[in-house]
């Protein structure tokens, strides 16, 4: 079941990817400046926007893009596309962000990422960067017909499910469920050690299990290994815990 977005957050969103090249395979927001998020970050007015384009040529789009928005670019703007497209592809999370951009009036921050590279990481959680992204509920702004692509992007959400399910005893809540989702991508990363709130996986589940449930719905009603007790809100695991979740289509993201 897809999310019903907000008329204005979809408007707003579509608006500001006018301003970049249209070559996108995948474009979504996320983060709190999206889905309003507990803590110090429940301030949803003034928090900067947070966008990931995924591309199938990233010379290409970074060419035209760099004709459009030149002064979005670090220093590498002078090296021009092909050397941008290398760090992009060969450093950090394959992922290249230009940060502190106003845009129709709104901070943002994009990064742009190969399309192949992000169907690995979505199929085999290389570094479960966008892929944990993609985790937790997000607003598609932008999806072509890449078949490849969206049957990645439901096997992420079916494997999300299937670790959880191995961290999680035989009968939960769904908010445990959805807790133990949104950690899956921060379970290795040094910031929730230094600096991050820790409270931060807590933070966006509580105000936003809804989304998670319209998110993961489909999958867990689906499979014949889960009784799923929509109305109380509860789970339960048929067999041992290590049993392997099967896997079932579903649509689950939201398109505005």
């Amino acid at each position: 079941m897809a999310l019903q977005a907000l008329q204005s957050s979809g408007v707003a969103f579509r608006k500001i990817l006018s301003h970049f090249p249209e070559e996108l395979s995948l474009a979504f927001a996320y983060g709190s400046g999206v889905y309003r998020q507990a803590g110090p970050s429940a301030d949803q007015k003034n928090t900067m926007l947070d966008f990931v384009f995924t591309v199938d040529d990233p010379v290409a789009w970074h060419s035209k893009n760099l004709k459009k928005n030149q002064s979005h670019y670090s220093f590498l703007k002078i090296l021009g596309p092909r050397i941008i497209t290398l760090v992009q592809n060969n450093y950090g999370a394959g992922v290249y962000y230009n940060p502190l951009i106003m845009c129709d009036g709104r901070l943002i921050k994009y990064g742009v990422i190969s399309t192949s590279i992000l169907i690995e990481d979505l199929l085999n959680w290389n570094n479960l960067y966008i892929a944990g992204r993609l985790q937790k509920p997000v607003k598609i702004v932008a999806l072509n017909e890449n078949v490849t692509l969206r049957s990645a992007l439901d096997k992420n959400l079916k494997s999300a499910v299937t670790a959880a399910f191995l961290m999680l005893p035989e009968s939960f809540s769904e908010e445990e469920l959805f807790i133990e989702i949104a950690g899956l991508s921060y379970s290795g990363d040094f910031r929730m050690v230094l600096g991050e709130d820790k409270k931060k996986v807590l933070n966006i589940v509580k105000p936003n299990v809804e989304h998670f449930r319209e998110l993961y719905g489909s999958i867990l009603q689906e499979n014949p290994q889960v009784v799923y007790k929509t109305q109380q809100g509860q789970l339960e695991i048929k067999g041992a815990s290590d049993t392997r979740f099967s896997q079932s289509h579903c649509k689950s993201y939201t398109i505005i």
